[in-house]
């Protein structure tokens, strides 16, 4: 059951005092406004907020727009029991709930053999001995200039001011 907003926590157990009918069966009873000593009992299911609704205003031809948007806020409820007159609410027994067994967790001591290789001994770079000729002669060469190629920018011409025709030619 979904109704306006309650100002109560998710969970917790509401009285719901002004019921209009009771029906029991072939036995019904209607109030006048309001059964007397009725009551429906509920469970707080979710506070929240409904979809969002749009609301435009709008007058043809005067240029009149007005856009607005609201969540309506609600409260889910989940209907425990409807108790008629005369009948005591007796509160349900909560499920007692059994305790796991609890589970031992042997230690692990890590050893000597099972610990890992430093960072620096694991990763060695392999070094490349070259000749000496080669070596040298890498040293000697000076390095490669790179040159870019512009474009050069095309000059605007600027443009030619044109006479003024007198009035009727």
């Amino acid at each position: 059951m979904v109704i306006d907003r309650l100002a109560e926590k998710e969970g917790s157990r509401i009285k719901l005092d002004k019921v209009l009918l009771l029906a029991d069966g072939a036995k019904v009873t209607v109030g006048k406004p309001y059964v007397d000593g009725a009551r429906v009992m509920a469970i707080v299911k979710k506070n929240s907020k409904g979809e969002k609704i749009i609301v435009f205003k709008y007058k043809a031809k005067v240029r009149y727009r007005r856009k607005n948007g609201h969540r309506q806020l609600f409260t889910r409820l989940d209907i425990d029991r409807i108790l008629p007159p005369g009948v005591e609410d007796v509160k349900p027994k909560k499920p007692v709930k059994k305790a796991a067994p609890k589970k031992t967790v042997e230690a692990v001591k890590p050893t000597v053999e099972s610990a890992p290789p430093k960072v620096a001994e694991a990763v060695k770079p392999e070094v490349k001995t070259l000749p000496k000729k080669t070596t040298e002669a890498i040293v000697k060469t000076p390095p490669k200039k790179t040159t870019t190629i512009t474009k050069p920018v095309a000059k605007r011409t600027p443009r030619k001011k044109t006479e003024e025709k007198p009035n009727g030619a």
